[in-house]
């Protein structure tokens, strides 16, 4: 004889098949969002078929930000105060290329708050994007997402401060800079031009440029997919930028100037309508310092040379 179904049972599959029809109403609804997006960009443009290149590309998140303007302005206010803390910990430790970097709780800390303050920025449009496709105003999701993204981030950091700490360990008084310091910072820098023209660098830095499709194609609900769609997003980041972060430790990891710097190349690319001519600028940039550094390091305004006194890191 057939068991029926109890009321608990039935109350459960009713509530099941509601929050089935909710995520596939709302993932309709950033679809919609998604079309209009593009119909717009078609009408100002009137070019639909390179509506997935230049035009297409960052114009949806700007769109998105412009109308979630109070939490762009929460992002760079964080950006600041990140600014702030970094200029006030680092005073004054600028050692120049190869710069001690202190105990590793004390550079993961540091490395954190800057890239706080380095990537928010760049990365406040895409934040807005998302915020946008969540349908709701609440800062929670968007945070989360952030919070994703600079998690990848410290990850990203823990691995340079184990390169630099083998590299030391390794080659010891090998890489000082009267040695073969300069040649190594000068071909980390040539490195770092030579893989802005590569096609991975091309492939992460669309994806960081042009978030619908990757934030459609993998959206996850609730708070821990705001964290892992973060994260993922920041893998692409890490993927785009890695080798100018390694171009900053190249010209002194601890320099403000150069953080400013570094920041300001990242902002090029990921921001500007042009990404053809913004990456080739930055190559040439790159390829410039990295000569420098090779046939004359006193040459690079605001290079310290290395060779002052120790500072202490670790408080």
């Amino acid at each position: 004889m057939q068991q029926r179904p109890d009321r608990h049972d039935q109350a459960e599959n009713g509530q099941d098949r509601l929050h089935g029809e909710a995520d596939e109403t709302l993932h309709r609804v950033r679809i919609s969002y998604a079309s209009d997006v593009f119909d717009r960009i078609a009408d100002a443009h009137g070019r639909p078929e390179t509506l997935t290149s230049e035009a297409a590309g960052i114009a949806p998140a700007y769109g998105a930000a412009r109308v979630r303007l109070g939490l762009v302005a929460l992002l760079f206010a964080l950006s600041v105060l990140a600014w702030w803390f970094t200029v006030d910990r680092m005073r004054g430790m600028d050692q120049g290329p190869g710069t001690d970097l202190g105990t590793l709780g004390w550079f993961l800390g540091v490395w954190l708050v800057m890239m706080a303050a380095m990537m928010l920025p760049s990365v406040s449009p895409t934040v807005a994007l998302y915020s946008r496709l969540t349908r709701t105003r609440a800062p929670q999701q968007p945070l989360l997402f952030t919070t994703g993204y600079l998690l990848v981030w410290g990850v990203t950091g823990l691995v340079a401060f184990g390169v630099s700490t083998v590299g030391r360990s390794v080659f010891a008084d090998g890489l000082s800079w009267n040695g073969t310091g300069h040649w190594v910072a000068g071909g980390v820098l040539l490195l770092a031009a030579a893989y802005e023209l590569t096609p991975l660098k091309d492939v992460c830095l669309r994806r960081c440029r042009s978030p619908l499709g990757y934030l459609l194609g993998s959206w996850r609900n609730g708070s821990p997919g705001a964290v892992l769609m973060g994260a993922e997003h920041g893998l692409w980041c890490v993927g785009c930028c890695w080798a100018l972060m390694a171009a900053l430790f190249a010209l002194g990891v601890m320099s403000i100037a150069w953080m400013a710097f570094v920041a300001g190349l990242i902002a090029v690319e990921k921001m500007l309508p042009w990404r053809r001519p913004a990456t080739y600028g930055v190559a040439a940039v790159l390829l410039l310092l990295g000569l420098l550094l090779v046939v004359a390091p006193a040459a690079v305004p605001g290079l310290t040379i290395p060779g002052g006194g120790g500072m202490n890191m670790s408080g």
